[in-house]
């Protein structure tokens, strides 16, 4: 007798909302896995409707075609055990479940039990909590299953182990952020070092609007030993042979993840949002402004990264301010990466501008207006470029520009999504030389990541002539807004590291830069979610606020 139970487990994406699209895939996975030889086949978290389904799961007839949907694939099911995550109404109740298909039916549904309402996450506002385990039998082996964050809490896997579960499977569905492979493997270990029993976790992968599932997938033995994880960003049909009597797992078909540093996975998220944005929302083409500045070369190394280079195009809008030099480097890039450039000086309609206003802007000084007419300019020309030629057009500004709000509302804030908004300008240079280790040469001119930034809207600016030191800035930034210590704390932390500045008024003056741009974050593209707290759906602070730490 075989006394090896194989397991394949579906680390892939499935999409928002596409229901026919997901039962073929569905079904396809289920007669690969079968032919690979398994015996149980796990699908990630609400894998049926995509997750997070959002508003959609208020409306009775999207609940209902899942059912419908959860019934005919059911229905075409046989010989093997599938794992198939759905949404589940009961009466006017809402379960985010977990169902059992054998031969042809499901012969049992698990209802998650803890619900996170947090960051990114919303699910009290659609789920209901259910409080009972669910294991169920193959081969006279025993599994369990809890989703997600049942897997934060210890009772949700002990009731399984109480039911006699030998093996507990995880479906997920968990954005990626910095470090969260790390805590993930911690939390596995925990959970096994309480209840001596294996887990096997999955992970779906893929970018939806403004999270990237990293799939991530990793098997914990019951003896503590937690395997390598699978590889970051790819679809695969993972396989791996459990062995009941000790608790183990023997990879079959598992490649694993061989660079987890921060740069890579940052990366390689940025491409698949770009992928995943374009490919669900039926953009073939995407085109950007090129400035020679070192954020629109990173975005454009992406662009081809994810779409191939035929189908990204840059544009330079040059002013009466850009260097000769940001024309070059924005020229040799291009040539590199092989994309079409394109040129349009924004001369004309700046001056067309300055023109029609002169009447109303006569005695005034020249100020920052002027500066944001010239953003407007370009925002306007791109915008129309996009229109005419249907492509989507990427926006550059990264997280400390948006978080400081130096960046121009309709300017260069213009375009349908935003790849680095969630990477701070110190993450940028990082992430830059990062890819241009890869092998295939220098991507993103050195030349462009060792000039000084700038805005180019008026004479030999530069961005320091507006905001502290890019690594001061970040160092405040990042101890406000992801980890929300207090600017007493940030001015303790930092002034003996920068001695040579004023750290108590560069963080009051930036932390109330970030306050008032809040209105401005409200209206920007939306980007893939990098660290622990990106703006958008997860940091949700009020415009108005008489609130001043």
């Amino acid at each position: 007798m075989n006394d090896t139970l194989r397991l394949a487990l579906a680390q892939h994406d499935f999409p928002v909302g596409a229901l026919a699209r997901n039962a073929d895939k569905i079904l396809n996975l289920v007669e690969q896995a079968k032919a690979a030889g398994a015996e149980v086949l796990l699908f990630p978290e609400l894998a049926l409707s995509g997750y997070p389904p959002e508003d959609l799961l208020l409306r009775p007839g999207f609940l209902a075609d899942c059912e419908r949907t959860l019934a005919e694939i059911a229905a075409k099911v046989e010989g093997i055990t599938v794992v198939l995550p759905s949404p589940r109404a009961v009466g006017a109740v809402v379960f985010n479940a977990a169902n059992i298909i054998q031969d042809g039916t499901v012969t049992a549904v698990y209802h998650k039990q803890e619900l996170p309402n947090y960051a990114v996450f919303d699910e009290r506002r659609y789920f209901a909590a259910d409080a009972d385990p669910c294991t169920f039998t193959v081969k006279g082996i025993t599994l369990g299953v809890i989703i997600c964050e049942d897997v934060w809490f210890a009772e949700p896997i002990a009731q399984c182990v109480a039911a006699g579960a030998q093996l507990v499977l995880v479906p997920n569905a968990s954005p990626f952020e910095h470090g969260k492979t790390a805590q993930r493997d911690r939390l596995l270990s925990e959970r096994v070092r309480e209840t001596g029993t294996a887990i096997a976790y999955l992970n779906t992968v893929g970018g939806q609007d403004e999270v990237v599932f990293d799939g991530s997938s990793v098997l914990a033995d019951a003896d503590g030993g937690i395997h390598a994880n699978a590889e970051c960003f790819a679809e695969h049909l993972l396989l791996a042979d459990f062995e009941p009597a000790s608790g183990t797992f023997r990879k079959v078909e598992w490649p694993d993840e061989r660079d987890e540093s921060f740069e890579s996975l940052a990366y390689r998220a940025m491409v698949r949002g770009i992928r995943d944005y374009c490919g669900k929302n039926g953009f073939k083409k995407t085109l950007l402004g090129l400035s020679g500045g070192v954020d629109s070369s990173l975005v454009l190394a992406l662009a081809v990264d994810a779409l191939g280079a035929d189908n990204v195009t840059a544009v330079r809008l040059p002013s009466r301010y850009t260097a000769d030099l940001s024309n070059d480097l924005a020229e040799d890039q291009a040539g590199k990466l092989g994309v079409a450039l394109e040129t349009i000086a924004i001369e004309a309609p700046f001056k067309g501008f300055l023109e029609a206003l002169a009447p109303s802007f006569a005695g005034l000084p020249a100020d920052v207006t002027e500066e944001n007419l010239q953003s407007r300019c370009r925002g306007t020309l791109m915008m129309a470029l996009a229109n005419k030629k249907g492509g989507l057009l990427l926006t550059t500004g990264n997280k400390s520009e948006y978080a400081v709000g130096y960046a121009t509302i309709y300017g260069d804030m213009c375009g349908g999504y935003a790849p680095i908004k969630d990477l701070y300008k110190t993450e940028v240079y990082a992430v830059c030389a990062w890819r241009n280790r890869q092998g295939d040469g220098e991507v993103i001119p050195q030349a462009v990541i060792d000039r000084a930034p700038s805005a180019e809207l008026r004479e030999n600016q530069t961005d320091q002539d507006s905001l502290p030191p890019y690594a001061l800035l970040d160092a405040i930034l990042k101890a406000s807004i992801d980890h929300e210590r207090t600017p007493q704390e940030i001015i303790a932390d930092l002034t003996p590291q920068w001695p040579d500045h004023d750290v108590a008024h560069e963080t009051a003056r930036m932390l109330r830069l970030v306050r008032i741009s809040e209105w401005k974050r409200r209206q920007a593209a939306p980007g893939p979610k990098l660290s622990r707290r990106a703006f958008g759906r997860e940091r949700r602070y009020p415009i108005s606020s008489g609130y001043g730490a």
